[in-house]
């Protein structure tokens, strides 16, 4: 190599190509900044408990207290029948994979408005922000579900062959977590308003949940003005509804696994990511702009 070479300024390559391919969703970007993604999820986590006096130890108090009041509330003063089994188990089991989804939520869609001094300063692909948020919930999720472990052998119940499903409701409850995420922060980038309704929402999901309830109570059938319908079903589109009482029937035995709203959910979860992820793309032009 001449000393003429060496004094060229470096070439770069243009590489153009067909954003439509995948429909505008880029998902080649997803594995190629893979890296990236791994260091927001651990900044996700570290910001998290950064002085902080019980660190990790909220992942475990949260459904734990949460766990307890419902017990008290609607086990013993409303008399709620909990279909035989232990009544702090029956609201502590839908309550570990709801508080993961809930803070999962709320954390993707605060994402891009706590981090919009990043947005403007360099390209990177903004869809990383609200699914590193998600992802980062994954470690509370496993600390509360240790504990889950823990009180069902000291209650003295064998854990059950239907653990296998479990893995398929957390993958569940990631992709609605995700999905909605991608909506409400494209959304709330640009309407402010949506950071502020985001606890009311979640408090809704709740009660369209089977977590204060057991989905066994949702009928196989309803007559509405003379149509005959099977309301499970529609039941069955909130995805969270097949998760919450899945980890249920998994976990206690007592409860048959409600495959159908589980089959219902996962695809009602999968159209909620795929057209959240294309709307982000769609507005994710304007985030530098309105950030």
């Amino acid at each position: 190599m001449s000393e003429s070479d060496c004094s060229r300024p470096p070439r770069h390559r243009t590489v153009i190509g067909d954003a439509r391919r995948d429909g505008g969703l880029r998902l080649g970007e997803l594995v190629a900044y893979r890296d990236l993604f791994r260091f927001l999820v651990w900044r996700e986590i570290k910001v998290r408990y950064a002085q902080s006096a019980l660190g990790v130890s909220w992942a475990i108090i949260q459904p734990l207290v949460s766990a307890v009041i419902l017990m008290v509330v609607f086990g013993y003063v409303a008399g709620m029948d909990t279909e035989g089994g232990s009544k702090f188990l029956f609201y502590f089991c839908p309550l570990v994979p709801w508080t993961c989804f809930a803070n999962s939520l709320t954390d993707g869609t605060a994402s891009l408005v706590n981090n919009s001094a990043m947005l403007s300063k360099v390209y990177f692909p903004r869809v990383l922000l609200p699914l590193a948020a998600t992802t980062a919930r994954l470690l509370d999720f496993c600390v509360a579900f240790a504990l889950l472990v823990l009180v069902v052998l000291l209650e003295g119940l064998s854990l059950r062959t239907d653990l296998w499903v479990l893995p398929l409701l957390i993958v569940l409850m990631l992709v609605a977590a995700a999905g909605w995420g991608l909506w409400l922060t494209a959304m709330a980038i640009q309407y402010r308003d949506v950071k502020y309704a985001i606890t009311f929402v979640v408090q809704l999901l709740m009660y369209l949940s089977p977590v204060i309830y057991s989905a066994s109570r949702i009928p196989d059938s309803l007559t509405l003005a003379g149509i005959t319908f099977n309301p499970r079903y529609l039941y069955g589109l909130n995805p969270m509804a097949g998760v919450a009482d899945g980890f249920r029937a998994a976990v206690l035995g007592t409860f048959p696994m409600p495959w159908d709203l589980i089959l219902v959910g996962s695809g009602s979860a999968l159209v909620i990511w795929f057209t959240g992820l294309r709307y982000f793309r769609r507005k994710e032009r304007i985030f530098a702009d309105v950030a």
